[in-house]
């Protein structure tokens, strides 16, 4: 087995939220520079700007992207949703546009939606907000997700607010997930004990980056025999001696 550094939070500038420096090419520059061997695009509600970052990683080599996206649930739960590649991706992508509300977005309160392409130039502006609830519920979610093959992680679930525990409370018994997400500072150990997280579900620290400093600050070891999909399903469910490890704070 070899170790592998791993983020599967990561915003593009596509992201009402997102830093305008966090461009395709930028993404790919900055995790290469950290040293980051897997990377997910997860911007909110949206899977559009994943081709491009995949594009540009493929011709540099040494970096593995999935392609994703942070989706919020009619509960506002964010949850992470990955994916082995773009074909499968278009089919959540209209999921997503099924389900997102139209709501015009306003870039002076909820910041620009653009895609941009491998020269850092603005090829498209989404005009729907990106950042409201889905009218799907989190059971919904899941279960579409998992259908088309994909990874299902609620995220940062320690947080007050937009969280598994925040919005829901608990666990709940019928939810299938892949593991669970904790925030950069949030120790492993607390918040299984706080949120009664039984040990065999994994806990997974990633930078949920919108800036370019916060981008490689966050991370997970991966201990599997190469980077894919399929290495990363089985770290995250320990089968086969895959494994992950977080780093003590």
């Amino acid at each position: 087995m070899h170790q592998f550094k791993v983020d599967l939070h990561i915003h593009s500038v596509f992201s009402p939220c997102g830093d305008l420096e966090m461009s395709p090419s930028n993404i790919v520059k900055l995790a290469r520079q950290n040293g980051l061997d897997v990377i997910a695009v997860t911007d909110h509600n949206t899977t559009r700007q994943c081709a491009k970052v995949i594009e540009i990683a493929e011709k540099q080599g040494g970096l593995l992207v999935l392609p994703g996206a942070e989706a919020c649930s009619s509960e506002e739960v964010h949850c992470l949703c990955i994916f082995p590649d773009l074909e499968i991706l278009d089919s959540f992508q209209t999921f997503l546009d099924r389900h997102l509300p139209v709501i015009p977005n306003r870039d002076d309160l909820f910041g620009y939606q653009v895609l941009v392409d491998e020269n850092d130039l603005i090829s498209e502006t989404e005009e729907r907000y990106l950042g409201v609830a889905l009218d799907v519920s989190i059971d919904e979610l899941e279960q579409k997700v998992h259908e088309l093959g994909g990874l299902f992680i609620p995220a940062h679930v320690d947080r007050p607010r937009n969280s598994l525990f925040s919005q829901l409370g608990f666990l709940p018994n019928g939810l299938t997930i892949d593991a669970l997400q904790i925030s950069k500072y949030a120790d492993e150990q607390a918040v299984r004990e706080q949120f009664f997280v039984p040990g065999e579900i994994t806990l997974v620290r990633f930078s949920d980056a919108h800036y370019p400093d916060d981008l490689g600050s966050t991370y997970t070891w991966f201990e599997m025999d190469k980077p894919s999909f399929s290495e990363i399903k089985k770290a995250l469910t320990r089968q086969d001696g895959r494994l992950t490890r977080l780093d003590s704070l």
